[in-house]
């Protein structure tokens, strides 16, 4: 059974509508799935009415996108039971913006080479609050100029080192991040902390008790960095979680819902903590 408590829809960067993800996890024999679309909790009203119907227990949450400066990497936080929604707003409010306008300068970026339109890509996003890179692959893909959507030309374009339409966008500090958090009464919990290359920030967080809980079961955390991770969440307490981080064909990997699930155990402990917010 488990929770995968890291799932993400059309209202972000994922193929697949909030319906047919709690299915999945129906049909998985998942006993609780979290939506957590980047910087939104646009999906959440319909993740309960589908949760309902198809019995599945529904935690509420979303993923922010940070910034760690020091180590210049992203650092992303999950935010689960926020009993002040409305508190995360202006931060997310401040990623759409900066996350829309380099989107809309990739995109003409990526005309200069292959002829499609901002509408096109537009109509491919049209469920999310944000474009996405990934929009901007479907409209090739189904324009005919790729069959992948992280082969040769998204390399060709959307490299950090020498992608001819990558900008970057600018994101919040983390630590903002989980300052909004805690006004929002939310369980702040590291997301995939295997994909950082510079592995201090998880303790330097851990250690100021501004962590609540990590990511211990995800794609990205091999043995190494689970048995790591593990260590840390002993050292300070932190609750763990476990989620397949799903994004359907927008994903780089093939992961259905519910590969990756924390334990019963887990999603209680999840539960209590947010029970003293």
């Amino acid at each position: 059974m488990g929770a995968d408590l890291h799932c993400h829809s059309r209202y972000s960067d994922s193929s697949v509508p909030v319906e047919d993800v709690v299915l999945m996890a129906k049909l998985h024999q998942v006993e609780a799935i979290a939506i957590t679309d980047h910087d939104t909790l646009a999906g959440q009203e319909e993740a309960k009415h589908y949760g309902a119907q198809y019995g599945v227990e529904i935690v509420p949450g979303l993923e922010i996108s940070g910034y760690d400066y020091k180590r210049k990497q992203k650092a992303h936080i999950l935010c689960y039971y926020p009993k002040r929604p409305e508190a995360l707003t202006p931060i997310c409010q401040t990623i759409w913006k900066n996350r829309d306008t380099a989107t809309r300068e990739m995109i003409h970026l990526v005309m200069a080479h292959y002829p499609i339109t901002e509408e096109m890509v537009e109509r491919r996003a049209k469920d999310s609050v944000s474009i996405y890179k990934q929009h901007i692959m479907h409209t090739l893909i189904d324009a005919g100029y790729s069959r992948h959507f992280f082969g040769k030309v998204n390399q060709s374009l959307f490299s950090h080192r020498n992608g001819l339409a990558h900008l970057d966008i600018i994101y919040p500090d983390v630590y903002d991040v989980l300052e909004a958090v805690r006004a929002a009464r939310g369980v702040a919990v590291m997301a995939h902390p295997g994909e950082s290359r510079e592995k201090g920030l998880l303790e330097e967080l851990s250690q100021a008790g501004l962590l609540d809980g990590v990511e211990l079961y995800c794609p990205k955390n091999d043995e190494a960095e689970r048995a790591r991770v593990q260590a840390i969440a002993d050292r300070y307490g932190l609750v763990t979680t476990g989620g397949t981080d799903f994004h359907g064909m927008y994903s780089s990997r093939c992961h259905s819902v519910g590969t990756f699930t924390a334990t019963t155990a887990m999603l209680e402990r999840l539960k209590d903590c947010a029970s003293k917010k």
